[in-house]
């Protein structure tokens, strides 16, 4: 029917009554007085389906997993990942704990002084530090926007209310159309978002003030009241049958949230036909009563498995209370029982979670077990390393005594000293293990070098000294005869196949020796100084006339001979300061000083050699240098 009537000239009896049902509450309240409907303050539109975060257990993940979680989370929507956010930074912040301790233990473990420690570089923890400022910036950013549209909701309500004062004011418009106003005014107001806080309260008193303004003045009689109801109910409807899904709902998280969203809209909605009242509303509270039983059910069985986890964890305190209950006596014992107690560790981290208000002191009261051994253990160990750095010192002593023996040739008595060395070695005690296997490898290395060396000397010069020393005294005969002309490079291109000669020749008669290598090595200084050359420039001249008859490939032997030189130069430069600190060693006696002048003179002829090497890199880089620029100008021809 077709309302023509203005609004003035409408004098009805009743006006609606707003439903006051709960999902809380067992039956629907009667009507009471008429008075306006209005929805609930805070009320809120239903979205189309509520997000439930997923609940993720992070605690059996290493740091690692858990930068590379938390980067996954960060491509999400940062409304949907809060707890899982906090879960990960909550056992990040955990382990990040552990590893501190744990380096720091070691650092003292290992001699370390606690004044001393500074944290090594962390690339895992600044990666977390670095994507949980990228989270909070995300958070924020979404935090001010929302705070945004809040203000734009705010305008958009009072925009609501100023139409429906102006609503209220007119004076000529129709029942129907005034009805279809007001409605829409409604529907668009549940239909906008939250407001802020400190406004809320305000736009709501205007709003109930306006409808109620505009029922006075509307006045509406029965028939419109029941069009309304109708309208109501079939809204009700509608939620019981949303209801009724979210019973097949897999996830009792997301059911129970939407359950709570149609709990918000069925306070919005108008009452609905006396008739049907009752009905529908027990089939609602019929539907919610199933939902709230699956949660109840779900967390009674969350509640089992926090207290069997609890059970597991109470009993790997027991555990770690039996295995130090009694001190170890011996290192082995101290290894196994830390042992024992990281196997415990490492299963604690594969249990679940235990009752959050119990959490904080099962985790200190075993973590303070493990804490504890650890302090026993450094207490001991740092009993017994003053001990073992004693030994080391005294095994380094009788390492540089046999280094040096090694190179003597006064073979009876330098073997009787070197078993008596053998013999002292035995007596010191043990020292760390992980310089133990090292300061041995070094002592039988020097020990095994002269042993080799005084055999082959012996074994070669028993077979052929005597025909070695008539070679000898030929090429010495030789080269006091041989004739030197104008040519340098002739000249030191002769001098050098007399010294190759010589070299290759064995040994000869120990009583021949010394004079043999005075006489040749005074006859070559000689025909130097005759011919004013130095040493140095023999070598050079030697390596240039190598360079100039190298066949093939020019380019690649003068690279590979580089590379040859560079790591010989730096191996002498390592001898040379194992060396120097060896020298830190030697107490001040006649011995020590006999063992400083052999190292200071090894030391000399290092230098030298160092020399040499660096002038034939000089002559390499020359040679490279031409080589390029021939390139270039055969290139540019």
């Amino acid at each position: 029917m077709e309302e023509t009537a203005n609004l003035q000239d409408i004098q009805p009896d009743t006006l609606p009554n707003p439903e006051n049902e709960t999902a809380s509450t067992p039956n629907p309240e009667p009507e009471a007085q008429p008075t306006a409907e209005m929805p609930a303050p805070e009320a809120q539109p239903a979205e189309p389906e509520a997000y439930t975060e997923p609940d993720v257990d992070y605690s059996a993940c290493s740091r690692e997993e858990l930068v590379a979680a938390m980067r996954e989370l960060l491509d999400l929507e940062v409304q949907k990942i809060k707890n899982r956010v906090a879960a990960i930074r909550s056992r990040f912040n955990e382990l990040d704990r552990e590893a501190q301790n744990t380096a720091l233990e070691q650092f003292l473990a290992d001699g370390g002084n606690k004044d001393d420690y500074q944290p090594a570089t962390d690339t895992v923890s600044e990666e977390m530090h670095r994507l949980h400022d990228r989270y909070r910036a995300m958070r924020q950013k979404h935090i001010e926007e929302l705070e945004a549209a809040k203000q734009q909701n705010l305008q958009a309500k009072q925009q609501l209310i100023e139409e429906l004062r102006q609503l209220v004011d007119s004076e000529e418009e129709q029942v129907r159309s005034a009805l279809d106003k007001f409605n829409a005014i409604q529907d668009r107001w549940k239909s906008i978002g939250e407001v802020p806080r400190e406004q809320m309260n305000d736009l709501w008193q205007n709003y109930h003030f306006q409808i109620e303004q505009f029922f006075n003045k509307l006045k509406i009689n029965r028939e419109l009241r029941a069009l309304d109801q109708k309208r109501n109910l079939e809204e009700k409807i509608k939620l019981c049958e949303q209801a009724e899904e979210l019973i097949m709902e897999p996830s009792v998280t997301k059911a129970f949230k939407g359950l709570q969203d149609l709990r918000a809209r069925w306070k919005e909605i108008g009452p609905v036909p006396t008739e049907q009242n009752e009905e529908i509303w027990q089939r609602f509270c019929n539907a919610a009563n199933q939902i709230d039983e699956r949660r109840r059910e779900y967390y009674d069985q969350r509640k089992e498995e926090l207290d069997n986890n609890l059970l597991a964890k109470q009993a790997l305190v027991a555990k770690a209370v039996e295995l130090t209950e009694k001190k170890p006596e011996s290192i082995k014992e101290w290894n196994d029982t830390t042992t024992a107690l990281d196997d415990l560790l490492k299963v604690w981290k594969t249990i679940g979670p235990v009752p959050r208000e119990v959490n904080e002191e099962i985790w200190t009261h075993f973590k303070g077990i493990i804490d504890r051994h650890y302090s026993d253990k450094k207490e001991y160990f740092g009993s017994i390393r003053d001990e073992q750095e004693g030994n080391y010192q005294k095994k380094i002593d009788l390492c540089l005594k046999a280094e040096a023996i090694a190179k003597r040739e006064d073979w009876k008595n330098a073997t009787n000293e070197l078993l008596q060395l053998q013999q002292e070695w035995k007596s010191i005690g043990a020292t760390s293990r992980k310089v133990s296997e090292k300061v041995w490898q070094r002592f039988r290395k020097a020990c095994d070098e002269f042993f080799a060396k005084k055999s082959e000397f012996f074994a070669e010069r028993r077979s052929s000294e005597s025909e070695n020393l008539a070679q000898k005294e030929a090429i010495l005969a030789e080269l006091k005869t041989h004739q030197f002309g104008d040519n340098r490079e002739h000249n030191l291109a002769a001098i050098k196949e007399f010294q190759r000669r010589w070299a290759e020749v064995g040994y000869v008669p120990m009583a021949e020796k010394e004079r043999l290598h005075k006489e040749f090595r005074g006859e070559i200084d000689r025909i130097f100084e005759q011919l004013k050359i130095s040493a140095r420039e023999a070598e050079e001249t030697a390596y240039r006339e190598r360079l100039r008859n190298v066949g093939g490939d020019t380019r690649r032997f003068v690279q590979n001979e580089k590379q040859e030189l560079h790591d010989r130069i730096e191996k002498l430069r390592n001898d040379l300061n194992l060396w120097e600190n060896n020298l830190g060693f030697f107490a001040s006696s006649k011995q020590a000083d006999l063992l400083k002048q052999e190292f200071e003179k090894k030391m000399q002829g290092a230098r030298q050699q160092i020399a040499l090497l660096q002038a034939k890199l000089r002559i390499l880089n020359e040679t490279e240098k031409a080589e390029n620029e021939a390139t270039r100008q055969s290139e540019q021809g």
